[in-house]
């Protein structure tokens, strides 16, 4: 087991004051009602309130520091938890991504207000910029949909491409909005939307009104004319990845806060991929607006199923500044961290067998 130092008398004295960790870890271990009464200080928000992590919740994150499975959780154990989960839970690296806020879908050929939940895309754009004027994040993101002209999700092009015979809908029939299937290896599933967000068109812009910081990046997807790409992360074949993961990689990121348009498209994808990677990933629901509120809601329910967190921008800087600490993030870590210490432990025995 590889650890760092623990230093409980300097820089890290302080973090454990606050968290009322020193009189709790005094013995040298940690049984499991002690790292309750550890997960009681760690998760509550700036104003006192306590986070309550679930009890099976709270066996399972024991369990992934309890190494060797002792019932304990001892010095060099507690190392590990304390640089691994405890560290980054109070000092989280933010990543602010904000997807998709272009012309098309507020005003466009593609205004989402047009479609069956009839919400504003513009709604998304002052509690944006006031996250970017009042919230420090380690790295800020802008996601462009920049298609080509003869992209496959366009309905005008649905004449160019050869559907496959499953399609529940033939190319003389398909109207806006409706979902065919291509030929292909596998056949491919897409559902057509108007011409939207032309490279290099004032529809692809990002809009006039949103700020847009000189050091952000910009990711730019959809650019495979036969492919579409909803997430931020990848196409939707996950045949090939944007400069996001590596960029996110870059920066050491922890966390990643999710809005921008459309909720149940592309923001939902993104978050949904930010999950599976293996990020704290919250979504903002009052910066979001969507297209079918049926579909808003079954992307709300995956996000919280996967253990991530739906807030309002009010609540995000102290969640970015580490003083609003949620337990389902925190186990969402600790999940993670149980993952990559049984990959470990298989890669090693996959070593000691071969030799």
């Amino acid at each position: 087991m590889v650890t760092e130092g623990l230093d409980l008398r300097t820089t890290n004295l302080k973090v454990c004051t606050r968290l009322n960790l020193v009189h709790v870890f005094r013995d040298g271990f940690l049984n499991i009602e002690e790292f309750k009464l550890l997960t009681r200080a760690l998760f509550r928000n700036d104003t006192g309130k306590i986070y309550r992590l679930e009890d099976q919740q709270l066996k399972d994150t024991f369990n992934v520091f309890d190494l060797n499975g002792d019932s304990h959780i001892d010095k060099e154990e507690f190392a590990f938890c304390w640089n691994h989960w405890i560290k980054v839970i109070v000092r989280p690296i933010s990543a602010f991504l904000i997807v998709d806020v272009q012309n098309d879908f507020i005003s466009g050929t593609l205004n989402i207000s047009n479609c069956s939940a009839q919400q504003n895309g513009l709604d998304v754009i002052e509690p944006i910029n006031k996250l970017l004027d009042t919230v420090k994040f380690d790295a800020v993101f802008y996601s462009l949909d920049w298609h080509p002209s003869d992209h496959v999700s366009f309905i005008e092009n649905i004449g160019e491409r050869e559907l496959d015979p499953s399609s529940p809908v033939t190319a003389e029939n398909a109207q806006t909005y409706d979902t065919v299937i291509f030929c292909g290896s596998p056949p491919q599933k897409q559902r057509l939307w108007p011409r939207h967000c032309v490279q290099d068109t004032w529809g692809s812009e990002l809009h006039k009104d949103l700020k847009v910081f000189d050091n952000a990046t910009k990711v730019y997807k959809g650019t495979n004319p036969d492919v579409d790409s909803y997430s931020v992360f990848w196409d939707n074949k996950k045949m090939t990845d944007t400069t996001l993961c590596a960029q996110l990689r870059m920066r050491n990121a922890t966390d990643i806060y999710i809005c921008g348009l459309a909720y149940d498209v592309c923001v939902g994808a993104t978050a949904v991929d930010a999950l599976a990677i293996g990020y704290r990933t919250i979504l903002l629901d009052d910066c979001s607006r969507g297209v079918d509120l049926t579909d808003i809601e079954k992307t709300k329910n995956t996000v919280i199923t996967n253990n991530g967190v739906i807030v309002n921008s009010s609540q995000v800087k102290a969640m970015v500044e580490g003083r609003d600490r949620r337990p389902e993030l925190g186990y969402k870590l600790a999940m993670e961290l149980k993952a990559t210490l049984n990959e470990r432990r298989n890669s090693n025995q996959a070593s000691f067998s071969a030799t």
